[in-house]
């Protein structure tokens, strides 16, 4: 299969890691985006190869890296603010561990198909993804609110949270529980299933906690195809079930990673 024929199969999972790579819905697409409009220009040549997803995924980090290096006054970034800061943030990151991080554990990619996406050998893949556990170790801890009505899942949710070093405040299983929850006691992060017990919505849930105050999300769900269909808003930060607790863990690092270069900017701007 061409890469141009594989398009349509691989569009929401490469749209979905370039949001959690870049931690931004408008950033991450415009990529994708730029990765298909390369991929398209060139259907049959340099582009082209017998793993349609690695093609894509490596066209995706080049855009991404050259875009890295360039300088953050470059002209589209000063015509957008956003995009601007995202840069910032860009130049500030480890790009290499964390791409292999997210390609392996939130993409399911092999060490090999890693190696063949980053073309370096599968013992530097094995070696960037340690060097991006470290980074996840580091973070600092933050207390959790989880929004699960599956008790084995919330079960195994609070652990690995347990396990990075933060704090699970409450574990709610409806959208009423979990409004309560907020009003108790404010949290740093947000695990959100789609589906609750009641037949309620997580999603309606977080929109409704984030109209009070900003905080970070990843949302989990069984069925993540529903919520990457190009539909606005869609979730930055989404993970499938079942899943792994390392896909989560790097979910968590990459939204806490944006959150906080993202208050430091803003500590940054109001000092200057």
């Amino acid at each position: 299969m061409s890469v141009v024929e594989a398009l349509p199969a691989y569009l929401p999972y490469l749209r979905r890691f370039a949001r959690a790579l870049t931690g931004s819905q408008a950033l991450g697409d415009s990529y994708a985006l730029a990765a298909l409009e390369a991929a398209v220009a060139d259907p049959v040549g340099t582009y082209d190869g017998p793993d349609p997803g690695v093609v894509l995924y490596r066209l995706l980090l080049k855009i991404w890296t050259e875009a890295a290096r360039r300088p953050a006054a470059a002209s589209n970034a000063a015509a957008d603010p956003g995009l601007e800061a995202a840069n910032r943030q860009l130049e500030a990151m480890t790009p290499l561990p964390r791409a292999a991080f997210l390609l392996h554990w939130v993409e399911g990619f092999s060490i090999e198909r890693v190696a063949a996406v980053l073309e370096c050998p599968a013992w530097r893949v094995q070696a960037l993804i340690e060097q991006a556990g470290e980074e996840i170790a580091s973070q600092i801890a933050t207390d959790v609110l989880i929004i699960e009505d599956e008790p084995v899942i919330s079960m195994d949710l609070e652990e690995l949270v347990k396990d990075l070093g933060h704090r699970v405040t409450h574990v709610a299983r409806t959208r009423v529980e979990a409004m309560k929850a907020v009003k108790e006691h404010f949290p740093g992060l947000v695990l959100a299933d789609i589906h609750l017990a009641d037949h309620s919505s997580g999603l309606d849930a977080v929109n409704e906690i984030l109209g009070g105050r900003e905080v970070p999300v990843v949302f989990i769900t069984a069925y993540p195809e529903r919520l990457l269909t190009g539909s606005r808003p869609e979730p930055t930060f989404l993970i499938a079930k079942p899943f792994r607790s390392e896909t989560v863990k790097a979910a968590i690092s990459q939204v806490l990673f944006f959150d906080l270069k993202a208050h430091r900017d803003l500590s940054t701007a109001a000092a200057g």
